[in-house]
């Protein structure tokens, strides 16, 4: 399990950057670089990474379901995860 703290800085940025989206893709079309550079560092969509919605876990994380590896392989041999079943042959 991810520190709470990283799970909640992945919060504020994930925020931030839908509160500056219009404001930066506007001062992007118009070429104003100046203007960009005065607007928060973690209001830029590139700072922000993946992180699995249930235990915070930044690596092996599956985008089709927003949760990592591990908590996916959980979920299905649960059947928490409609239309997913374990393999086998």
């Amino acid at each position: 399990m991810a520190k709470e703290s990283m799970k909640a800085r992945e919060r504020k940025r994930a925020k931030m950057v839908e509160k500056y989206a219009t404001k930066r893709a506007a001062l992007k079309a118009a070429g104003d670089w100046e203007g960009l550079q005065k607007l928060p560092a973690n209001s830029n969509k590139v700072r922000m990474h993946n992180r699995c919605m249930i235990s915070g876990r930044p690596k092996g994380y599956i985008r089709q379901f927003g949760i990592s590896r591990n908590m996916f392989r959980n979920m299905a041999l649960e059947g928490k995860i409609p239309g997913v079943t374990k393999s086998s042959w």
